[in-house]
């Protein structure tokens, strides 16, 4: 009886008889409780998505060397397709858009959208970024149904939410639980990280799914979980909204990710600091550097000064400093409420435009054709820790691309000479040489390869 009396107790407690102000009341069907109505209208919008990829087939090791091919004038290795799953959203039933995790469709030759009714449609990819994980595909606007976009600043530790995806390939399933954390960082899954945590069961196969608030709407794209052998152990995360969404724009206005550069070096507010500053809150961003000719210094900002609001939202840390910046379009304005000498003070700073440079046939490099490689900006999560060339952009498809090259690389040395920065980089790929030898720093292991 006491099992019965505690199964009833916590149905009162995640369900209360009358709706308190602003909370949402579980509708009921024959007197108990149900989710049952709510996902009638929501789950039409969560699709499966196959992608097809080409991986090389197994062979002698001694063939898989690149001097001993380029050598012996051996073939490329031959490629066999290789399908995967996972999942994603429709947040657009009249374009067709659909969203999901950016390792869902990497390196994808072909990408199926199915929908729960079973109809399939072939997507088109607009646009991916991997340092959010987050990508758009589009597909034919035929009687779709889409997800509303909710709002995930106003989520709170203890919100109930619904997790939607498709877990090991098995089809469509829906788990709930409560938001466990917000805020997440440095997990080293991506570059910006800024993760809803949740015990809403989120498997293989569940990237790219839904995360929904007890109102249908859409929080959070699913993306990765912490667990042993890749199973769920209640610790799951998605991409909040307003990180998605941000992201989305700009992948339907460039196909790309275009992130600006403010030219400073960031530190975290600890106890400590705030204390030897003065300062009233351990909250914010300590500007530590600021570049020579950079935005932060032509908007007048100094090194010593404290970031505590970005757009009069304030800040947690130095993570959440980063991931808004990044963020932000190139050209944008953005308010600062900034901490000087115990005065608080307002900075409207122009976001700068990171120097690139673009190593392309042009420039002696045919191998790199349509790669962009640049500075690691200060803002990267590698900055100060790696000495280096960050590989910011790669055309699928191109010379580069084939090559084996990815968005994201950090070239640290070419034909064993170490690079620095972008203009060592330049000055090494500049000769006539048919192979150029790199070690690139991929996801925290050192790569070789080798451009022909």
């Amino acid at each position: 009886m006491r099992y019965v009396f505690a199964f009833l107790f916590a149905l009162i407690v995640m369900f209360p008889a009358g709706p308190a102000s602003g909370q949402v009341q579980a509708p009921t069907v024959g007197g108990v409780p149900t989710l049952a109505p709510l996902l009638k209208d929501i789950t039409p919008a969560v699709v499966n998505i196959a992608v097809r990829t080409k991986t090389a087939q197994e062979q002698n090791p001694l063939l898989q060397d690149p001097f001993y091919r380029f050598f012996f004038d051996l073939p490329e290795q031959q490629q066999r397709p290789q399908v995967s799953a996972g999942s994603g959203v429709i947040i657009d039933a009249r374009k067709g858009y659909v969203m999901t995790n950016h390792h869902v469709v990497d390196n994808a030759d072909q990408i199926v959208v199915t929908l729960k009714d079973r109809r399939s449609f072939r997507a088109e990819l607009i646009g991916s970024d991997k340092g959010t994980d987050i990508a758009l595909l589009k597909i034919e606007p035929e009687n779709l149904t889409a997800l509303k976009l909710g709002n995930s600043d106003s989520l709170r530790v203890g919100d109930f939410v619904v997790a939607i995806g498709n877990p090991f390939g098995i089809g469509q399933t829906v788990t709930s639980g409560i938001v466990s954390a917000l805020g997440r960082s440095g997990l080293n899954i991506e570059g910006y990280e800024d993760f809803i945590q949740t015990d809403a069961s989120i498997n293989p196969g569940n990237s790219g799914g839904a995360l929904v608030n007890l109102k249908g709407e859409l929080i959070g794209i699913n993306t990765a979980i912490i667990g042993p052998g890749g199973g769920n152990v209640g610790i799951g995360f998605a991409v909040p909204m307003r990180m998605a969404k941000a992201v989305m724009n700009q992948l339907l206005q460039f196909g790309e990710v275009r992130r600006g550069r403010l030219g400073v070096a960031i530190q975290d507010v600890t106890p400590d600091i705030a204390a030897a500053m003065a300062l009233q809150t351990n909250r914010g961003a300590i500007l530590s550097k600021i570049d020579a000719k950079s935005a932060a210094e032509k908007a007048g900002l100094k090194a010593g000064d404290v970031v505590i609001a970005v757009n009069g939202d304030m800040l947690a840390n130095s993570a959440d400093f980063r991931n808004r910046i990044g963020l932000i379009p190139v050209g944008e304005e953005v308010e600062l409420t900034i901490v000087r000498g115990g005065e608080t003070l307002e900075k409207t700073v122009k976001i700068g435009r990171a120097s690139a440079a673009e190593i392309a046939s042009r420039d002696g490099a045919p191998q790199l054709s349509g790669a962009v490689v640049m500075d690691i900006p200060d803002e990267h999560r590698m900055s100060g820790k790696i000495a280096g060339a960050l590989v910011a952009q790669v055309e699928p498809g191109s010379r580069a691309w084939r090559n084996g090259l990815r968005q994201g690389d950090i070239i640290v040395a070419v034909n064993r000479r170490r690079v620095k920065g972008v203009d060592d980089f330049a000055r090494s790929v500049k000769t006539d040489s048919k192979v150029i030898a790199m070690n690139v720093v991929r996801d925290g292991h050192e790569l070789f390869m080798v451009l022909q």
